[in-house]
């Protein structure tokens, strides 16, 4: 036993006070009349019977008073380890690890033995009991209950998964179960302990005071292992000759080795080399040519020979071959510069993607704008009749616009298809060097995802456009806006106040001008949406917001369809939840092959230490406790101080009541004898 606050002890020198009331009554003699005292013999009177304590009773309350009052303020308290009491009914929780590292092996069958082994503990009578599944989430398997056989067949229909592992979801759900229960939980992990399933933030891990865990570790060592880390490839294919294909090769806690990759595209064999692993290092090989049909591929980087885990042994991708882009480029026939530069960057685009056809203004009228996915406008004066609302119904129907700015555009009032006024045009001389610079730009917008060294550009001419309700990407020194973009509809226009020719400015010239061509046609032809691969626990859009209602179907790896009925007509995403290939077949017609891949955290197969999962179950209640003698054995529980100061309160009400009443009863006899 302790005291938090052993200084009010100091209160319970306060029992003198009763003594002192007491004996402080003097003894009061009634004088009575007589002839004389000379005839009586004079002696000494003893005090002592006047001095004597009386209401002992009272007395006795009211000191035991003052006593629990200190003791309460000092706040009493004894050391309590938070064991579970046996004899009590608790709540059972069987949680088995079915993560990508559990793959490995029967790592997963064993912990699915184990966890039916320990169903032996539970008891019936008084017990329940709860099986869950844990990955990147948590899926109940069953409902809490006391069925031996209801709960080992949830054990057994615990599938393998492909999610990261993750030990702030179960403490989270352990935490809202204890709390739902109201009654002690025992969880018991089955799990092969991977440091990757580990937080950085460890208070992200608590178990809270009601719940006692476990550990059933399925190993207690490092299994050195091999895997394609990450794999670079283009999502569309334009020429094969200019593909390029890298991939990084990783080792886990292993020795020096040779390895071969090989290169597959529906599953036939394109390519293979050997490479050189360091120990516990990585390694980078290239693929220079994809010779891919036309349409939708499934691609795949394999490890060979494969090793004790073999499936991070292959890293899916899919890309898409098909013909270049076609960008109509329409310009003023007087202006010839403007197409040469535009053109020279497109070409020298790494993949090809595009093909560009110039056309005069003039003859844009019998143009088909549904074989384009751009339309370059370059400082043009004027566009024939009724080719500017074809333009706009074209772009409101998901057709993009870019348009450029210069002396000829300058004329007008308004930005064709932009729709916003043209305030000015600014020119500054070129003699004394008097020029504009760019002073900002969104780093964040695809059209500067290349070179952004734009400090040396020089701007002689600008045209300052109200931005009305366009998206500001840059501005030059004097605040004019350089590049705007808006939605318009489905489809994007963006503005660039200046020109593609090196008349009004110096950009053509520049190292800058080739990546801002080919990023910004890439993002208005829609061509920077999507990657080569993701991630299991991604989500993939399935519509956009106009697109609600239509039907959507998605085959998951194993053909089976994904969504039911209801769902592909609502849903507007969806999670990928295994690696392989997804075939996704949008209301707009087209068609998508998604290549999922599960988490590289999962392939370093470290376990946690021994320390780490010990102070990991000492944030419950009850002894930590390893199964069949797993880390952290013999780890002795932390006491938590209980106070019952509480107690000791209520019990100094009673007494107060109790010393009111007995004081009333002794003040009324007294005046009665009065």
């Amino acid at each position: 036993m302790g005291f938090l606050s052993p200084w009010f002890l100091a209160g319970s020198l306060a029992v003198a006070l009763p003594l002192w009331l007491h004996l402080l009554r003097q003894h009061k003699s009634v004088p009575l009349p007589f002839s004389s005292l000379m005839f009586f013999e004079r002696r000494t009177q003893s005090s002592i019977k006047h001095r004597r304590l009386r209401y002992l009773l009272l007395l006795a309350l009211r000191i035991l008073l003052l006593l629990l009052l200190a003791l309460a303020f000092a706040n009493p308290f004894i050391q309590s380890s938070g064991a579970f009491d046996g004899s009590k009914s608790k709540l059972l929780v069987l949680a088995v690890d079915n993560s990508f590292s559990m793959r490995q092996g029967n790592r997963l069958e064993r912990a699915k033995q184990e966890a039916v082994s320990t169903l032996s503990v539970l008891r019936p009578a008084t017990d329940r009991a709860q099986v869950m599944a844990i990955a990147s989430g948590v899926v109940m398997m069953s409902e809490a209950g006391a069925d031996l056989n209801t709960l080992r067949a949830a054990v057994q229909a615990v599938p393998p998964s492909d999610g990261l592992g993750s030990y702030v979801e179960l403490a989270r759900a352990l935490r809202s179960i204890a709390q739902a229960a109201r009654i002690p939980v025992e969880a018991h992990l089955f799990s092969d302990m991977q440091k990757s399933s580990w937080p950085p933030n460890f208070a992200d891990t608590r178990l809270g005071d009601q719940v006692k865990l476990i550990l059933h570790p399925v190993t207690d060592r490092r299994l050195p292992n091999f895997a394609v880390e990450t794999v670079s490839a283009p999502r569309r294919i334009y020429d094969p000759k200019k593909v390029r294909i890298q991939a990084t090769l990783a080792g886990y806690g292993t020795e020096r080795a040779t390895k071969r990759v090989t290169l597959l595209v529906n599953g036939k064999e394109m390519a293979s080399k050997p490479v050189e692993i360091a120990a516990g290092g990585r390694a980078s090989v290239e693929f220079l040519t994809l010779d891919a049909g036309y349409g939708l591929n499934r691609g795949q980087i394999r490890l060979d020979p494969p090793d004790a885990f073999p499936d991070d042994d292959r890293f899916n991708f899919s890309a898409e071959r098909s013909d270049p882009r076609r960008v109509l480029f329409l310009h003023e026939g007087r202006n010839q510069r403007g197409v040469l530069y535009f053109r020279t960057a497109l070409d020298a685009a790494s993949d090809g993607a595009f093909v560009m056809d110039a056309v005069h203004s003039e003859q844009a009228a019998g143009v088909q704008l549904s074989k384009y996915a751009l339309v370059v406008l370059s400082d043009l004066g004027s566009l024939p009749s009724g080719f500017e609302d074809s333009l706009k119904t074209w772009v409101r129907g998901g057709g993009s616009v870019w348009i450029s700015l210069g002396r000829f555009a300058g004329q007008g009032q308004r930005v064709p298809v932009f729709d916003e006024a043209i305030l000015e045009s600014r020119y500054s001389a070129r003699e004394g060097e008097r020029f504009r610079a760019i002073a900002w730009f969104d780093p964040a917008h695809a059209s500067f995802r290349g070179d952004t060294r734009w400090d040396a550009v020089k701007f002689y001419q600008s045209i300052r456009v109200e931005p009305g309700k366009a998206r500001v990407l840059a501005k030059l020194t004097d605040d004019t806006p350089l590049v705007l973009e808006k939605q318009i509809g489905e489809g994007r226009a963006l503005v660039f106040t200046s020109t593609f020719d090196n008349i009004a400015n110096d950009f053509p010239l520049h190292a800058s001008f080739v990546p801002f061509v080919v990023e910004t046609s890439r993002h208005l032809g829609r061509l920077d949406e999507g990657s080569a691969s993701l991630t299991v626990g991604a989500h993939v859009e399935l519509r956009s917001a106009a697109e609600r209602g239509a039907a959507v179907e998605v085959l998951d790896p194993a053909g089976r369809r994904a969504l039911t009925l209801e769902e592909g007509a609502k849903a507007l995403s969806l999670a990928l939840t295994a690696q392989g290939f997804w075939d996704v077949r949008r209301p707009s017609g087209r068609h998508e092959l998604v290549a999922v891949n599960a988490d590289r955290r999962e392939s370093d197969l470290e376990v946690l230490s021994a320390e780490t999962l010990a102070l990991w179950q000492n944030t419950g209640q009850g002894s930590p406790q390893q199964g069949n003698a797993g880390p952290g054995a013999g780890v002795e529980p932390e006491k938590k101080p209980l106070s019952f100061w509480w107690y000791l309160m209520l019990a100094a009400l009673l007494l107060s009541v109790a010393e009111t009443v007995v004081g009333n009863r002794h003040l009324a006899v007294e005046k009665g004898d009065a």
